[in-house]
């Protein structure tokens, strides 16, 4: 089955935390997007993760209302189809959720998971991320055992940020400041708080620095060593080795250092959308700079229907991104890992 069934997902994650590689989570934000990352998972020979935020739900849900949950609902239902034709397995993820659109995003998409578990089927999501970031941490975890109740009932994984990310993600901001970190204390208390898979399993989105966007290198000082720290101050409360399956945020423009010590401490998913933007972007403006008297009707000429044809720059554009989804494949180790 292309759509990671639960077990199948479970089954992802163990090899990639025990193998120390990780899965490329790609946002997606058109049936486009959607097939260029699958054509870049399918050219790497690597499963994955295709994730949907809440401005790309909106975006996908049309300019007449960009009602989020009809936008998701529609590019999961046309994944299900359209991933057939992969030879490899994704799971389907929602991206950034804070708490002011959790009533409007989330929580809904809970209930249609749920209502498909119910009637014997599989959830039309495999995770969804609660960002509750901007919250205090007893109101972010107090939210995220609500949620993890919930998506443990319908065969769900959560994933939860618990201390803030630099930059900007879809409205969702926070300054790059030395309190990018995330403290043993905030790990002992997210345990005590989610447990440790008895409750439901969970991906942890902790804080070394990280930051959303563009920056060069240099701009942003990331200490993924810090996931190791985190690993032990739990594992010597609980007993239990290596606890916590890391998510990394803000990975564009981070170095290959920088991610081989992220996955040697824990981290199973990583995310991308900056880079592959540009990746999907960069090849339009170049067909357009190229052709722009076909693409334009300039001096009262016609302009030429092929260049200006969607289908002959979206080809393009799809072959950019899903060049950087196999790199990316290669950057977290993942390239050759598919399960069939």
């Amino acid at each position: 089955m292309p759509i990671a069934t639960p077990e199948v997902y479970n089954e992802m994650l163990d090899r990639a935390k025990a193998g120390k590689f990780a899965y490329p989570a790609i946002n997606v934000t058109s049936s486009q997007t959607l097939h260029a990352a699958l054509r870049g998972f399918a050219e790497a020979e690597s499963d994955g993760i295709i994730q949907i935020s809440t401005g790309g739900a909106e975006f996908l849900g049309g300019q007449y209302n960009k009602d989020m949950v009809t936008g998701a609902v529609a590019l999961a239902e046309f994944a299900h189809i359209v991933a057939a034709k992969y030879d490899i397995t994704v799971a389907l993820h929602t991206d950034h959720c804070p708490k002011d659109k959790l009533d409007g995003y989330v929580r809904p998409l809970l209930d249609v998971s749920a209502e498909r578990v119910a009637r014997g089927e599989n959830p039309l999501f495999q995770s969804h991320m609660w960002d509750g970031s901007a919250e205090t941490l007893a109101d972010n975890l107090a939210i995220g055992q609500e949620l993890l109740a919930k998506a443990a009932a319908a065969k769900i994984i959560l994933e939860v940020e618990i201390t803030p990310t630099g930059g900007e993600e879809d409205g969702v901001s926070h300054e790059i400041n030395d309190e990018l970190y995330t403290t043993v204390d905030d790990a002992l208390r997210t345990a005590e708080a989610l447990g440790l898979g008895e409750k439901g399993r969970y991906l942890l989105a902790a804080s070394f620095g990280n930051v959303h966007g563009v920056y060069k290198p240099g701009n942003v000082v990331l200490r993924p060593e810090l996931l190791k720290d985190l690993q032990a101050g739990v594992a010597e409360k609980y007993g239990k080795a290596s606890p916590f399956d890391f998510v990394f945020h803000g990975g564009s423009g981070s170095t290959a250092e920088e991610i081989a010590t992220a996955l040697e401490n824990g981290v199973v998913k990583m995310n991308l959308d900056t880079d592959t933007q540009y990746a999907f972007t960069r090849p339009v403006a170049n067909h357009m700079f190229k052709n722009y008297d076909g693409v334009l009707k300039v001096d009262g000429e016609v302009g030429i229907k092929s260049t200006y044809d969607p289908r002959t720059w979206g080809k393009l554009a799809e072959a950019g991104m899903a060049v950087r989804v196999t790199e990316a494949c290669a950057a977290l180790r993942s390239t050759g890992t598919r399960l069939k």
